[in-house]
């Protein structure tokens, strides 16, 4: 697949809110692959963050930081998925209508 045509993300997710506003953002242009891999890469750490929390005491640090990472791969989920779902036909109706 060439550079032109690689599906990538669209920064559209947001993620970390504070007062109803989102803190952070997945950034656009990012092919999905990469974004996915990452995506892995947080949901590992964040498991082996909460299996510590699990079995050790006194370890909140860990049960907030596999939150955190959690929320971040979570986003760049929901973003890659935006781009990857078929829209709705109404949408390609008027679309192709306009053309």
């Amino acid at each position: 697949m060439n550079e032109n045509t690689e599906l990538k993300t669209i920064g559209y997710t947001p993620f970390n809110y504070s007062a109803d506003r989102a803190l952070f953002r997945v950034n656009g242009g990012v092919p999905i692959q990469e974004a996915l891999e990452r995506a892995s890469d947080l949901l590992h750490l964040a498991h082996r963050l909460a299996e510590d929390a699990a079995f050790e005491k006194s370890t909140d640090r860990y049960a907030w930081a596999a939150h955190f990472l959690l929320e971040m791969s979570k986003a760049v989920i929901d973003d890659v998925v935006k781009v990857i779902t078929p829209r709705p036909a109404a949408e390609s109706k008027k679309k192709s209508e306009a053309q």
